[in-house]
């Protein structure tokens, strides 16, 4: 069957086209750099690396580029549950969700140009802030209690 081929798409994202500049080999430095600091962090390395083993961590850093793959660029490679891991972190608190954000807040400065480093933030502060409600009903705290983080705190 013939017809026209098919249209660029364009990706709106809170109702603004994509960056251009935002590709596949961004998301890969944003989230190396990003684990690369985790890893080393005094706070979170010894949270992350305690679950996940050296030999593991090609397999974390590919997923975890297909997540931030299929939530900017709308690939759809991701397919997992992210919530879960968390969940079984007993320790995981507040303070942890600070750093991270600190941590990937210093990432996205370094390795993006303002407007895709805006948009990496307000998704990293969207999933922070769904997380800790999310953990927080399931130790059964109190969800209300829990207040975004403002980038501006960090």
């Amino acid at each position: 069957m013939k017809g026209r081929p098919a249209p660029d798409r364009t990706i709106i994202i809170d109702g603004k086209p994509l960056p251009d500049v935002l590709d596949e080999a961004m998301i890969h430095n944003v989230v190396h750099g990003f684990y690369d600091r985790i890893r080393d962090d005094d706070l979170l390395g010894p949270i992350f690396n305690a679950r996940i083993g050296a030999e593991d961590w090609p397999v974390h850093l590919a997923k975890m580029c297909d997540f931030w793959s299929a939530t900017l660029l709308r690939t759809g490679r991701y397919e997992g549950r992210p919530l879960p891991p968390h969940l079984s972190i007993p320790e995981l608190g507040e303070e942890h969700f600070r750093r991270w954000l600190s941590l990937f807040r210093q990432t996205v400065r370094e390795e993006c140009p303002p407007e895709a480093a805006r948009l990496f933030m307000d998704r990293a502060l969207r999933i922070a802030h769904s997380f800790r409600l999310a953990i927080a009903f399931n130790r059964r705290e109190d969800s209300l209690a829990v207040v975004p983080i403002a980038e501006e705190s960090l």
